[in-house]
This record gives C-alpha cells, sequence and structure tokens, in this order.
C-alpha cells in the first residue's frame, strides 16, 4: 500500500481544508452517478430541486440562485431543463412584477421523494452511517460559517500573493 502523510505532519488548517474539498468531491460524484442512473437527474439539477422541496411556498428566482452552489445564470439553465421535463413551473411574483417565482410540479414533488431516497442510500454508507448527530450537528456549524461569509468574499477578489 503506498504510503501517506500522517494527518499529524500536515496543519491543521491545511488537513481540514483538503478534508472538506475531498469529502465534498468524492460524495457529490458518488450521488451525481447514482441520480444520473436512477433518474436521468445530474446533482445540479438535484440541488436545486432540494432547494425547492424545501420551501413551502414558491421560490423567488434570486433567491434560489442565491441559496444554491449554482451561478445565477447555471440556475437559469437549471431551471429552463427542469420545466422542459414539467419538474417546475414559473409563476409572475404577486409581491414583484419583475421577478419569477419557481416551484414544484406534482411531478417534481414525486421525482424529488424518489431522487432523495437514492441521494440518502447512496450516501448512507460513506456519510449518514459514519457520523453521529453531534458530527453532523459540527458540520453543519461550520458550513454555516462559512457560508455566511459568502457574500463578502463574492465582492472581495482575491489578490494574489504579494512579492
Amino acid at each position: 500500500m503506498p504510503k501517506k502523510l500522517p494527518q499529524a505532519e500536515m496543519p491543521a488548517a491545511d488537513y481540514a481544508f483538503y478534508g472538506l474539498v475531498w469529502a465534498g468531491t468524492v460524495m457529490t460524484e458518488r450521488v451525481d452517478r447514482a441520480l444520473t442512473k436512477a433518474h436521468d437527474l445530474p446533482v445540479s439539477w438535484f440541488e436545486v430541486i432540494l432547494w425547492l422541496a424545501s420551501s413551502p411556498d414558491p421560490v423567488p428566482a434570486s433567491v434560489l440562485g442565491n441559496s444554491t452552489m449554482l451561478s445565477r445564470s447555471q440556475v437559469s439553465r437549471v431551471v429552463d431543463a427542469l420545466q422542459a421535463r414539467g419538474l417546475v413551473s414559473r409563476t409572475p411574483s404577486a409581491r414583484d412584477a419583475r421577478s419569477v417565482e419557481i416551484s414544484l410540479t406534482d411531478e417534481g414533488h414525486r421525482l424529488f421523494e424518489r431522487a432523495d431516497a437514492t441521494r440518502r442510500e447512496v450516501l448512507a454508507p460513506v456519510f449518514t452511517d459514519l457520523l453521529d448527530e453531534h458530527d453532523l450537528e459540527a458540520l453543519g456549524t461550520v458550513w454555516r460559517k462559512l457560508k455566511a461569509d459568502k457574500e463578502r468574499l463574492a465582492q472581495d477578489p482575491v489578490s494574489g500573493p504579494t512579492e
């Protein structure tokens, strides 16, 4: 077996960052393969459906764009594709004439239930079966802290190293 650098030899921040990248990549690929195979539903489409299914009311397109890990143009393309499949509907906003709201259709809700069961099934052996409630809450806390800074980071261009 190839030798790997033990965690103790790597700075904690580097190990934590690498762990986040590794876990996100591995789990996203696993879920994407399963959802695409079972439901012809890429993980990016599922993400949009997940946010819509989590809301009791139609979601303004701008809010959906701010909630997902996709760009606003990607969200728009995903919503177009989901609408073409009859999974979502767009309606003019009653609160803002310039905005549209997105909601799942009955077929979208049915597909979400099946796809979410698939997602949970493929994640269980590598995620939820391995972590207890405390672990999951800690991960949620980390995610909220990182995501809370998203707006500032989006407006603050990354500067290169100074020489």
